[in-house]
C-alpha cells in the first residue's frame, strides 16, 4: 500500500470515528464546539474546504423539524470589526480586509461567531487560517451547532423576544408622556397628595390628545359600533378628533323595547363628558334637533327638545309597534387647540318600529370641530362639482407644499368682461373660473405711438395672467394642499409669429381643463387630469400711421371629457380541452 491510499485509509478511519464522536458525545472537542463532524474531521487533517467570502458559503441542508427564524446573520457579524473602512489585524471577519492582508494574519482573533445561545439549532460561522497554502488563506465555514442542552428553544412563535426592544427616543409629541411616567426632572415633594386633592386642583398640563377616549365620570363616552360582526357593541368608546359614521343592526323583543337602554334617548344625552382627562369639570350633552319618523318614513322635527321620550309598545289589532325608538345618533363636539371639550351637541332621529323591520339598524356619527375655526369649503368630495370653482395654488419652491388664497373664487381666475369694453376700467377685476363652464372673456385696450413695444407686451400680459397665476390644479374638490405629487401642474405655452419689425403683443390666452370620469359607472366622480394654457400673441408693425391702436384682449375656457367610454366585460365562454385516444375510432378510421 502506497503513501496516498494509506492517507486515504486514515482519512475514512478519522470520518467514521468522528461520526460516532459526535452521536455519543465520547469526544470533548467536537460536543464543545457543536460542529458537523464531518466538516470538524476536515478541519483536524487541516483541509481548507472553502477560502471564499463570508457572502458565498454553502449553506447545510434542511434540517428536520421547525426551527426558529434567527435574527441576526451570523455570516455578516463581526465583533472585531472596530475600525471602519479599515482592515483590523486578525480580524478573519473583517469585510475590509483582501486576500492580501489575510494572508500575513498569525491567527484569527475571534475563531466562532454565534447567535442566540438558545436556540437548540443555529447558524456558527467559523473562522482560521490555512498555513499550509502559499500564501496563507483565511478559511471561512458556515456550519450548524446543535445545542447539547435539553433546555433550549425548539419552536419560537414571539419574534421580537429574539432581540431588544428600540427605546422610545423622546421629542415634542411624546415629552409630555415621559415626564409623567419619570415624575419630572426632581424629585417632587407633594407626591404623596392624595388623588382626590389633585383631582380638585386645576391641572393645566392635563389635555385630551388624538385618539384617548373622551372620559365621563363614571367612565367614558359610549360610541356603539360593529365589531367582531354587524351586530351593535355599546362598550366602545369614542376617541378624541376621531371622526366616525357606523351602521350596526340592533336585536331586539319588540314588546319590552322600552327597557332596552340602548333604545331610549337619554342614553346618549346623559352623559357629562370631561372637559380635561381626570378633572371635574364637565361638559354635558345638549339635544340640539329631535327629528321623529313614522312608519310611511315621513319626518317631523320637533321644536321642544328639551322633552325626554321614552320608547312605548303599541299593539292594535294585528299591528305591534314600538314608537320613540332611536334609529340615528349624531354628535357634534367643539374642542380647542389646548386639547380641551368646550361644547357637546346631540341630534336625534326616532322612529316607528314594527315587528316587520326587527331586528333594526341604527346609525351613529361623531365629528369634531375646532373652536373660532370655520370649515374649509369644498369644491366637491372628492369628485368636482359643475358650478364650483376649481382649486388652484402655487409651489413657492421645490419640497414645499401647495400655497393657496383664503378666498377660493380667487384661486384661477380669467379677464372680467363689462359693457363697457375697457381693460384699463377693470384692471384687477377678475372672473372665477368654474368648473364645467366654458367661459369666454375680452375687453379693449387703446395704445398710443408713445408707449413702448416692451411696456405694452408686459401690460396685455399681466392683464390676462393676473395677479398670482396659478402652477397647480388639484385633481379632485377636496385635495390637501400637502399632497404635491397629487395635484396637475398648469402647462403654460407661449404662441407668436415670425413677423420681422413687427411688436409681439399677448392678444389671448385660451386655457384647455382636461378632466375624466373615475370610479364606479354608478357614481362617477370628475377628476382634471391636464390643464393647458396658451399665451397667443400678434404682430402689430412699429411704424403706425395712426395716433393711437386699438387691441382686442380675449380669454378663453374650455372643459374637455376626455373619459374613455365604459366597456363591458364579459367572461371568455369556456371551451373543452378533450382529446380522444388515437384508435377511437378503429377500425373504422
Amino acid at each position: 500500500m502506497g503513501q496516498w491510499g494509506f492517507q486515504s485509509l486514515l482519512l475514512v478511519l478519522l470520518v467514521c470515528w468522528a461520526l460516532v464522536s459526535a452521536q455519543t458525545g465520547a469526544t470533548p472537542a467536537v460536543t464543545t464546539e457543536g460542529l458537523n463532524s464531518t466538516e470538524a474531521a476536515l478541519e483536524t487533517l487541516g483541509a481548507s474546504p472553502s477560502s471564499g467570502p463570508p457572502a458565498t458559503p454553502k449553506a447545510p441542508g434542511p434540517s428536520s423539524g421547525p426551527r426558529p427564524t434567527p435574527v441576526t446573520d451570523v455570516a455578516a457579524l463581526c465583533v472585531c470589526d472596530l475600525s471602519p473602512t479599515q482592515c483590523d489585524v486578525n480580524c478573519c471577519c473583517d469585510p475590509d480586509c483582501s486576500s492580501t492582508d489575510f494572508s500575513v494574519f498569525s491567527a484569527c482573533s475571534v475563531p466562532v461567531v454565534t447567535g442566540d445561545s438558545q436556540f437548540c439549532s443555529q447558524k456558527a460561522a467559523t473562522y482560521s487560517m490555512n498555513f499550509t497554502a502559499d500564501p496563507p488563506q483565511r478559511v471561512f465555514k458556515l456550519v450548524d451547532k446543535i445545542n447539547p442542552s435539553i433546555f433550549c428553544i425548539h419552536i419560537t412563535n414571539y419574534k421580537p423576544a429574539l432581540s431588544f426592544i428600540n427605546p422610545e427616543v423622546p421629542d415634542e409629541n411624546n415629552f409630555d408622556k415621559f415626564m409623567k411616567t419619570s415624575g419630572g426632572f426632581a424629585p417632587n415633594a407633594d407626591s404623596d397628595v392624595s388623588s382626590t386633592t389633585r383631582l380638585d386642583s386645576p391641572n393645566t398640563s392635563a389635555k385630551y390628545e388624538y385618539g384617548v377616549p373622551l372620559q365621563t365620570l363614571d367612565s367614558f363616552l359610549r360610541f356603539p359600533s360593529p365589531l367582531t360582526s354587524s351586530l351593535c357593541t355599546d362598550d366602545n368608546p369614542a376617541a378624541f378628533l376621531v371622526n366616525q359614521a357606523v351602521k350596526c343592526t340592533r336585536r331586539i323583543n319588540l314588546e319590552q323595547c322600552n327597557e332596552t337602554e340602548a333604545l331610549k334617548m337619554a342614553f346618549y344625552s346623559r352623559p357629562e363628558i370631561l372637559k380635561v382627562p381626570n378633572s371635574r369639570t364637565k361638559v354635558p350633552v345638549t339635544v340640539q334637533s329631535i327629528v321623529v319618523q313614522s312608519l310611511n318614513q315621513t319626518l317631523t322635527r320637533l321644536e321642544d327638545t328639551q322633552v325626554n321620550l321614552q320608547p312605548a309598545f303599541v299593539s292594535a289589532g294585528n299591528l305591534n309597534v314600538c314608537t320613540n325608538v332611536v334609529l340615528e345618533v349624531k354628535y357634534s363636539l367643539t374642542y380647542t387647540d389646548a386639547g380641551e371639550i368646550t361644547r357637546a351637541g346631540l341630534s336625534l332621529l326616532l322612529g316607528t318600529v314594527s315587528s316587520g323591520v326587527v331586528p333594526i339598524q341604527q346609525k351613529f356619527e361623531i365629528h369634531f370641530i375646532q373652536r373660532n375655526t370655520k370649515p374649509v369649503p369644498l369644491s366637491g368630495n372628492p369628485g368636482y362639482v359643475v358650478g364650483l370653482p376649481l382649486v388652484a395654488g402655487f409651489q413657492p419652491q421645490k419640497g414645499s407644499g401647495i400655497i393657496q388664497m383664503t378666498y377660493r373664487y380667487g384661486q384661477f381666475t380669467i379677464l372680467h368682461s363689462t359693457t363697457e369694453q375697457d381693460c384699463l376700467a377693470i384692471e384687477g377685476i377678475r372672473t372665477p373660473v368654474l368648473f364645467g363652464y366654458n367661459m369666454r372673456s375680452g375687453c379693449k385696450l387703446r395704445l398710443t405711438r408713445a408707449i413702448p413695444c416692451r411696456l405694452a407686451m408686459q401690460k396685455v400680459k399681466s392683464l390676462l395672467k393676473g395677479q398670482g397665476f396659478p402652477d397647480y390644479v388639484a385633481p379632485f374638490g377636496n385635495s390637501r394642499a400637502q399632497d404635491v405629487l397629487d395635484w396637475v401642474p398648469v402647462h403654460f405655452l407661449t404662441q407668436s409669429s415670425n413677423m420681422k419689425d413687427s411688436c409681439q403683443v399677448p392678444a389671448a390666452l385660451v386655457i384647455v381643463v382636461k378632466w375624466t370620469k373615475y370610479g364606479s359607472l354608478v357614481n362617477p366622480q370628475a377628476k382634471i387630469v391636464n390643464v393647458t394654457a396658451n399665451l397667443i400673441s400678434s404682430s402689430f408693425p412699429e411704424a403706425d400711421s395712426g395716433n393711437e391702436r386699438t387691441i382686442l384682449i380675449s380669454t378663453a375656457v374650455t372643459f374637455v371629457d376626455v373619459s374613455a367610454p365604459a366597456e363591458a366585460g364579459f367572461r371568455a365562454r369556456p371551451t373543452i380541452n378533450a382529446r380522444l385516444p388515437f384508435n377511437f375510432f378503429f377500425p373504422f378510421v
